[in-house]
Protein backbone atom coordinates (compact mmCIF):
# COMPACT_ATOMS: atom_id res chain seq x y z
CA UNK A 1 0.00 0.00 0.00
CA UNK A 2 2.12 2.23 -0.72
CA UNK A 3 1.38 6.24 -0.47
CA UNK A 4 -2.16 6.26 0.96
CA UNK A 5 -3.94 9.41 2.15
CA UNK A 6 -5.63 9.93 5.34
CA UNK A 7 -6.60 8.23 8.82
CA UNK A 8 -7.31 4.23 9.28
CA UNK A 9 -10.26 3.30 11.30
CA UNK A 10 -7.80 2.49 14.32
CA UNK A 11 -6.41 5.99 14.60
CA UNK A 12 -10.20 7.86 14.49
CA UNK A 13 -11.15 5.08 17.15
CA UNK A 14 -8.28 6.35 18.97
CA UNK A 15 -8.88 9.72 18.30
CA UNK A 16 -12.54 9.42 19.16
CA UNK A 17 -11.63 8.34 22.78
CA UNK A 18 -9.55 11.22 23.86
CA UNK A 19 -11.92 13.69 22.65
CA UNK A 20 -14.82 11.55 25.10
CA UNK A 21 -12.41 11.64 27.89
CA UNK A 22 -11.58 15.44 27.23
CA UNK A 23 -15.77 16.09 26.94
CA UNK A 24 -16.56 13.62 29.60
CA UNK A 25 -13.86 15.86 32.23
CA UNK A 26 -15.38 18.95 30.96
CA UNK A 27 -18.81 18.22 31.99
CA UNK A 28 -17.93 16.92 35.09
CA UNK A 29 -16.32 20.16 35.90
CA UNK A 30 -19.76 21.95 34.71
CA UNK A 31 -21.57 19.80 37.30
CA UNK A 32 -18.88 20.44 40.24
CA UNK A 33 -19.53 24.63 39.05
CA UNK A 34 -23.03 24.47 39.22
CA UNK A 35 -23.48 22.53 42.88
CA UNK A 36 -20.53 25.25 44.04
CA UNK A 37 -22.39 28.48 42.82
CA UNK A 38 -25.94 26.61 44.66
CA UNK A 39 -24.16 26.27 47.98
CA UNK A 40 -22.15 29.79 47.60
CA UNK A 41 -26.37 31.05 46.79
CA UNK A 42 -27.59 29.19 49.98
CA UNK A 43 -24.57 30.57 51.96
CA UNK A 44 -24.73 34.28 51.24
CA UNK A 45 -28.56 33.71 51.84
CA UNK A 46 -28.46 32.39 55.39
CA UNK A 47 -25.45 34.72 56.50
CA UNK A 48 -27.54 38.05 55.68
CA UNK A 49 -30.79 36.14 57.41
CA UNK A 50 -27.95 35.29 60.58
CA UNK A 51 -27.26 38.96 60.51
CA UNK A 52 -30.58 40.18 60.49
CA UNK A 53 -31.69 38.47 62.93
CA UNK A 54 -28.99 39.48 64.80
CA UNK A 55 -28.95 43.15 64.22
CA UNK A 56 -32.88 43.55 64.99
CA UNK A 57 -31.55 41.44 68.17
CA UNK A 58 -29.07 44.60 68.93
CA UNK A 59 -31.21 47.37 68.07
CA UNK A 60 -34.30 46.65 69.60
CA UNK A 61 -34.71 49.37 72.79
CA UNK A 62 -35.03 45.78 74.92
CA UNK A 63 -32.83 43.47 75.06
CA UNK A 64 -34.07 39.94 73.96
CA UNK A 65 -33.73 37.48 77.06
CA UNK A 66 -31.49 35.28 77.76
CA UNK A 67 -31.91 31.90 76.51
CA UNK A 68 -32.44 30.35 72.92
CA UNK A 69 -34.99 31.23 70.71
CA UNK A 70 -35.69 29.53 66.92
CA UNK A 71 -37.54 31.08 64.03
CA UNK A 72 -38.04 30.87 60.17
CA UNK A 73 -37.33 33.89 58.27
CA UNK A 74 -38.53 34.17 54.64
CA UNK A 75 -35.35 35.49 52.43
CA UNK A 76 -34.28 35.25 48.78
CA UNK A 77 -37.53 33.11 47.92
CA UNK A 78 -36.42 30.38 50.73
CA UNK A 79 -37.68 30.22 54.34
CA UNK A 80 -34.25 30.34 56.64
CA UNK A 81 -34.85 28.38 60.02
CA UNK A 82 -32.63 30.37 62.52
CA UNK A 83 -31.66 29.68 66.22
CA UNK A 84 -30.84 32.77 68.16
CA UNK A 85 -28.57 32.33 71.53
CA UNK A 86 -28.74 34.90 74.06
CA UNK A 87 -26.11 34.54 77.14
CA UNK A 88 -24.80 36.34 79.26
CA UNK A 89 -20.59 37.62 79.45
CA UNK A 90 -18.30 38.32 82.35
CA UNK A 91 -19.84 41.86 82.24
CA UNK A 92 -23.26 42.00 83.51
CA UNK A 93 -23.82 45.03 81.13
CA UNK A 94 -23.22 42.98 78.29
CA UNK A 95 -24.84 40.17 76.89
CA UNK A 96 -23.65 37.60 73.81
CA UNK A 97 -26.20 36.94 71.03
CA UNK A 98 -25.50 34.14 68.79
CA UNK A 99 -27.23 33.37 65.60
CA UNK A 100 -27.33 30.26 63.39
CA UNK A 101 -28.96 29.65 60.73
CA UNK A 102 -29.66 26.16 59.15
CA UNK A 103 -30.27 24.58 55.51
CA UNK A 104 -32.58 22.20 54.85
CA UNK A 105 -30.42 19.04 55.69
CA UNK A 106 -29.96 20.63 59.21
CA UNK A 107 -26.36 21.42 58.54
CA UNK A 108 -25.16 25.12 59.81
CA UNK A 109 -25.30 27.34 56.57
CA UNK A 110 -24.61 30.80 58.23
CA UNK A 111 -23.59 32.47 62.10
CA UNK A 112 -23.30 35.65 63.52
CA UNK A 113 -22.21 36.71 66.92
CA UNK A 114 -22.53 39.90 68.31
CA UNK A 115 -22.81 41.94 71.74
CA UNK A 116 -24.85 44.90 72.62
CA UNK A 117 -25.23 45.97 76.50
CA UNK A 118 -28.41 44.61 79.13
CA UNK A 119 -30.08 47.90 78.58
CA UNK A 120 -29.69 50.57 76.05
CA UNK A 121 -29.18 53.81 77.85
CA UNK A 122 -31.58 56.56 77.80
CA UNK A 123 -31.87 58.88 74.62
CA UNK A 124 -30.03 62.27 74.70
CA UNK A 125 -32.06 65.30 74.10
CA UNK A 126 -30.31 68.15 72.35
CA UNK A 127 -31.50 71.55 73.00
CA UNK A 128 -32.11 73.30 69.68
CA UNK A 129 -29.92 76.41 69.30
CA UNK A 130 -31.68 79.30 69.57
CA UNK A 131 -29.94 81.60 67.28
CA UNK A 132 -29.39 79.06 64.02
CA UNK A 133 -27.02 81.41 62.42
CA UNK A 134 -29.36 84.18 61.62
CA UNK A 135 -27.96 87.13 63.47
CA UNK A 136 -25.13 88.72 62.32
CA UNK A 137 -21.39 89.11 63.63
CA UNK A 138 -21.60 92.48 65.36
CA UNK A 139 -23.25 91.18 68.25
CA UNK A 140 -20.48 88.40 68.74
CA UNK A 141 -17.12 89.20 70.36
CA UNK A 142 -14.14 89.44 68.83
CA UNK A 143 -12.13 86.64 70.14
CA UNK A 144 -9.01 86.87 67.74
CA UNK A 145 -6.83 89.03 70.31
CA UNK A 146 -4.74 91.22 67.84
CA UNK A 147 -7.32 92.07 65.22
CA UNK A 148 -9.96 95.11 65.26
Amino acid sequence: MGNSRGFTLIEIMVALAVFSLAAMALVRLEGATIRGAGTLSETMVAQMVARNVAIEAVTEPEAPTLGRSDGAEPNGGQACRWTRVVSPTGDQRVVRIDVSVFGRGGNTLGQVTMIRPATLPPPVLVAPNPDPGGGSDRNRPNRSPGLR
